[in-house]
């Protein structure tokens, strides 16, 4: 006999950002409209990079992780500790054994970059024979999964989902299914990215998308839906929530946070670069339709919102074919804006968001949106220093490369 499908809590939540590791300081600056882009350099010999981007310069892995760094690529260091963040406000005790039914989902774009880039250069610029030799392991997209999965116990599935910008919203939907599903009660899932290797940065360069410091300087270079838009700037950091069945999270006083309500995927299979208000607008209502909630209960839409010429008009688009006639009124923005492009992280980190926006009955404002693209209206914009208001539900869009579309629908938790 088929058993209804079961509702999912949020019950933590964690994050490592450019103002440091605290969830409501970094919605706080968010709600205040404050950029922490800012004008990246570095200088290796003839190896240099100079442009907007967001880094965490205040990251500590020694005294987040302690000895176990070593062992950890920075990005796999950055999950650990919004993990670590997460686990300790879900309250949940780390058992002595593993728990079968516990799971870790996570999602990342570009785990282990930066130390399979030191490899090559000790290798073909300094002439050495042989790399690290935690190289392999420090460099598996796994890691970070693999990681946490040792020290929390969780002893159900353990997957890492590498979706590019897309990677952390599946791994919370695939999570959420799970869930959902009966096939496990507990989730820690989210994502990390830290994508700041020259390499990286040059293939980001070499498609023509990212965005310059510009007239307004770097701290402005992201500005999604407007006229002036020029691109997207690169960021680091992680976000991670605890997933839990909802009775499992009543039954041991667990304060929940927010309801996980729906989660849409589908692919444009069209092209692997121009995405497709088809593809976006699929899983949009797919998300709606599993929460079981109409266009009419979302009160609030965190847009993928890139500020790339292309993509930010065709996700206006499909917004507005699946809200209709009440999208020009439907809050909208895109947090990008502050915190860049976290890659594999964005996701969760937009997902947090709109867990802590739920909770704070608050919406943080698209920045530097001072005139919006002819091409980009039809959406209720949010500017300045953002809305207050109760909110009952909110959507995460997260697109990425390759036509991969991944849909977040969270639902406010009466207290």
């Amino acid at each position: 006999m088929n058993q209804p499908p079961r509702r999912v809590a949020v019950t933590g939540l964690g994050v490592v950002s450019p103002w440091g590791s605290d969830v409501a300081d970094f919605f706080a600056r968010l709600m205040a409209g404050e950029s922490a882009v800012y004008h990246y350099q570095t200088d290796e010999g003839h190896l240099s990079m100079s442009m907007p981007a967001v880094h965490c310069p205040g990251f500590d892995a020694q005294a987040e992780v302690g000895r176990a760094a070593a062992t950890m690529d920075r990005s796999a260091q950055m999950s650990f500790a919004a993990c670590r963040q997460a686990w300790q406000q879900s309250g949940r005790a780390i058992p002595e054994t593993a728990d079968r039914r516990a799971a870790m989902y996570w999602g990342t774009a570009l785990a282990g970059t930066l130390t399979y880039e030191q490899g090559y250069r000790e290798m073909l610029l300094k002439g050495r024979e042989r790399v690290p030799p935690l190289s392999l392991i420090l460099g598996m997209n796994n890691a970070a999964a693999s990681h946490l999965a040792i020290h929390f116990k969780l002893g159900g599935p353990c997957l890492t989902y590498t979706i590019a910008c897309a990677s952390a919203a599946a791994a919370i939907g695939e999570a959420w299914q799970a869930i959902r599903d009966g096939r496990t009660d507990v989730a820690l899932t989210g994502g990390a990215d830290s994508p700041m290797s020259l390499a990286v940065v040059r293939a980001w360069e070499a498609l023509r998308v990212l965005a310059p410091v510009g007239k307004r300087g770097a701290e402005a270079a992201c500005r999604p839906f407007s006229a002036d838009r020029a691109g997207l700037v690169l960021a680091e950091g992680a976000a991670a929530l605890v997933l839990e069945e909802w009775e499992h999270a009543r039954a041991r006083g667990a304060t929940i946070l927010a309801e996980l309500a729906g989660y849409g995927s589908s692919c444009d299979a069209s092209h692997l670069v121009k995405p497709s208000p088809d593809g976006q607008y699929a899983a949009m209502s797919q998300a709606l339709e599993l929460a079981g909630l109409s266009p009419d209960e979302v009160d609030y839409v965190n847009a993928h919102g890139t500020a790339t010429r292309e993509g930010d008009p065709i996700e206006v688009e499909a917004i507005r074919r699946l809200y209709g006639d009440r999208a020009a009124e439907l809050p909208v923005s895109a947090t990008k804006s502050m915190h860049g492009h976290l890659m594999g992280a964005t996701g969760a980190t937009e997902a947090l968001i709109c867990v802590e926006a739920l909770r704070q009955g608050a919406i943080p404002p698209t920045a530097h949106l001072d005139t919006v693209d002819p091409a980009c209206e039809g959406v209720g914009h949010v500017r300045d220093s953002g809305l207050r208001r109760p909110l009952r539900a909110c959507m995460s869009n997260s697109f990425a490369f390759g036509g991969t579309n991944s849909v977040l629908v969270f639902r406010h938790a009466p207290v």
